[in-house]
């Protein structure tokens, strides 16, 4: 069975020119956590709100998550037991470290319920697709958040925040690496004969 893609947007939610807008629109069948109205910088709101969008899929569930939409699927990880066949984590957020000018401060991000950013291993398979000079994340800060949640990490190169303002509409690896966490695992072998 072919899995269903849940895309996980960050704090922004919906941006129309975003890669997850992009290729939420040529995956059939896809789908995207709805956006907040209110508490939209509670943290327990937005997990509550991608474990219904979880929760209402049937099948295999592969979770695309962008920024603060890591650390979502970070949280809910932790409380929820709903098996996801994988997940694909690009450029998250450290919201540890003061993030720039016109995003929410550590006290704004505390008082949300942000903090400290999980760091158990993830319960599913999971690639960290990281930028070497993203405005939002120290590279080697994500490297130490891959070992941690046991993802493999990516290394994007100097991709920015991977987002319009980056210069990213479309990301065609995107697609790429939920194909990989899609694959059809192995069946193990077995022994011919007696």
């Amino acid at each position: 069975m072919q899995s269903t893609v849940l895309f996980v947007p960050g704090l922004r939610d919906h941006v129309a020119d975003h890669w997850q807008t992009l290729l939420a629109a040529e995956i059939p069948g896809s789908r995207t956590v709805p956006p907040l109205e209110a508490d939209r910088l509670s943290r327990a709101a937005r997990v509550e709100r991608l474990d219904q969008a979880i929760a209402a899929i049937d099948g295999p569930v592969i979770l695309v998550a962008h920024s603060a939409g890591c650390l979502m699927v970070a949280h809910w990880a932790q409380s929820h037991g709903r098996p996801i066949k994988g997940a694909l984590l690009a450029t998250p957020a450290d919201v540890e470290t003061p993030l720039p000018p016109g995003y929410p401060t550590p006290e704004q991000l505390r008082d949300g319920g942000w903090l400290p950013t999980p760091r158990r291993p993830l319960p599913f398979q999971s690639i960290l697709a990281a930028s070497a000079n993203d405005p939002l994340a120290d590279f080697d800060r994500m490297v130490r958040l891959a070992s941690d949640w046991g993802s493999q990490l990516v290394p994007l190169g100097d991709v920015g925040h991977l987002n319009p303002v980056s210069g990213f509409g479309p990301w065609s690896r995107g697609r790429h690496f939920i194909d990989i966490l899609d694959a059809p695992v192995a069946a193990p072998a077995t022994s011919v004969g007696g």
